[in-house]
């Protein structure tokens, strides 16, 4: 790794850079962590950051990018940061919303503190792009990831992005759902999307990449594909780790299998919840080749040949299943703090809808003109109040509200807007959760974000999942549909 430090004084160019890295406890950051304490100091970022043990060159922090506080914090002291986030999983009891909406706030969010910390360069691995296919033609996952892309860079802070297809490791996503075919199924149904070509890659050599990129300014603003010695088909790499894991698969084609049935059928073999697979599986009807484009001599060629790298990456996932077996063991007989906050966790709530502002409005009017429509939308039923910063909700004929919101005029500006949940009967405030309604715009768009934050209902649970719950998407689309009306 080259830190390029020579426009930033004497002093910057003796003490070691620092390297913001978020998702740190995830698949690709902890492989890519272990490698960059030897050139920098890293500030490791993660949702539960605080449990873990500080060394003389990591700072573990604490860090829900879901809040843009958080953010700013997180990213504070960095000289470079690098995005290995996204929101397939669900991270709520009740998550309502896309993934790809989701992505857009932890991405706006991170683009945004890294401008406020004066960061020098995001790093970004995002997935393969295929060349010549409009976005509307993408998949959701890779029109996702190329959306993210373009939010990182869309606040000034320069953005290498690193792209990648078939990630060759033992944990992650693609390969193991490969893996996971082989041993399970005594025959393979190939479908059409079996015989589309991909590139794949090593981990380690993903990780070179990332490494590779950090504090290169001839790199800002670039596009680098990724990929190793081989350019495979599915099928062909069905077959290979078949032969590596000794299973002698038969292969039936079968072109009529649609993508559709593909992900529910990849799911219910390989265990994989269907918010993941369900948009991995989409994706492989794309194919995903490094194009000589996006080439860069020392970053762009992976020397591994999958055949390597999969018995590697086979060998590896014998080995966490003895460990996460033994460490299972070993959990189920302890309890902390961070347990009880878990299990607070389990009722709390994340809804998340798109909308289209008119021409010439942004977030923060979207979130003053929230309150007042709701008002006039509702009523006589229900009513909404305004008090300087604070907005109340009233259903008819009740002095209590249903629901308290402040502003947080210290973090809102005109292209992001915080409510803060600060009570009403129909809410449960919580010291682990800090509730909020937030409005944020895709920058240089007229899209909008709108979402709900660690919301602790004070419904019985069954109850609020299919009444309040329910009424709050109706209302999101009643809203959405109101604003396409208005010409601004």
């Amino acid at each position: 790794m080259r830190i390029d430090s020579s426009d930033h004084g004497e002093e910057q160019q003796r003490r070691r850079p620092v390297i913001a890295l978020s998702g740190a406890s995830g698949y690709i950051g902890r492989n890519l962590l272990k490698e960059l304490t030897a050139d920098a100091d890293v500030i490791a970022l993660s949702r539960n950051g605080d449990e873990r043990q500080d060394t003389d060159d990591v700072t573990w922090r604490s860090c829900d990018f879901y809040a843009a506080d958080d953010a700013v914090k997180g990213l504070a002291g960095a000289d470079y940061a690098v995005y290995l986030l996204h929101s397939m999983m669900p991270s709520a009891k009740l998550t309502q919303g896309t993934f790809q909406d989701m992505d857009v706030i932890l991405a706006t969010h991170f683009a945004r503190a890294a401008q406020k910390n004066g960061i020098r360069q995001i790093v970004y691995l995002s997935g393969m792009i295929p060349p010549d296919t409009e976005k509307d033609e993408l998949s959701r996952h890779l029109r996702s990831r190329l959306e993210v892309e373009e939010i990182l860079g869309s606040f000034g802070v320069p953005v290498t992005t690193i792209r990648a297809g078939l990630i060759v490791g033992p944990q992650g996503s693609s390969f193991p759902i490969l893996s996971k075919l082989v041993r399970r199924l005594p025959f393979m149904i190939l479908p059409r999307w079996t015989r589309t070509r991909t590139h794949p890659i090593a981990l380690s050599e993903v990780v070179e990449a990332l490494l590779g990129s950090i504090g290169r300014t001839d790199l800002e603003g670039r596009i680098i594909d990724v990929g190793g010695p081989d350019v495979l088909t599915y099928a062909e790499m069905l077959d290979e780790t078949a032969q590596l894991a000794g299973r002698k698969l038969r292969f039936l084609p079968f072109p009529l299998f649609t993508v559709h049935l593909s992900r529910l059928w990849v799911s219910l073999v390989t265990g994989t919840p269907k918010a993941m697979a369900y948009p991995l599986i989409e994706s492989l009807i794309h194919p995903m080749v490094a194009s000589n484009q996006h080439h860069v001599e020392g970053l762009s060629d992976g020397k591994i040949p999958f055949r390597e790298a999969a018995e590697q990456a086979l060998e590896e996932e014998r080995e966490q299943e003895k460990k996460a077996k033994k460490k299972k063991k070993e959990e189920s007989s302890t309890s902390s703090v961070a347990d009880a906050a878990k299990r607070v966790a389990r009722s709390d709530v994340r809804s998340v809808q798109r909308i289209i502002l008119p021409p010439g409005k942004n977030a923060a009017w979207a979130g003053g003109y929230y309150v007042e429509w709701l008002s006039r939308f509702a009523g006589p039923v229900f009513r909404a109040e305004r008090e300087g910063d604070i907005s109340r909700l009233y259903l008819l004929g009740f002095r209590k509200p249903l629901l308290q919101l402040t502003y947080d005029a210290e973090s809102s500006g005109p292209g992001y807007a915080c409510y803060r949940i600060s009570g009403g009967s129909f809410a449960k405030l919580s010291d682990v959760h800090s509730g909020r309604l937030e409005f944020v715009q895709i920058e240089g768009t007229r899209e909008c974000v709108v979402a709900i934050h660690d919301y602790m209902p004070s419904l019985p649970w069954v109850v609020y999942k299919y009444s309040q719950a329910k009424l709050h998407l109706l209302v999101m689309w009643l809203y959405r549909r109101h604003l396409l009306r208005l010409k601004g």
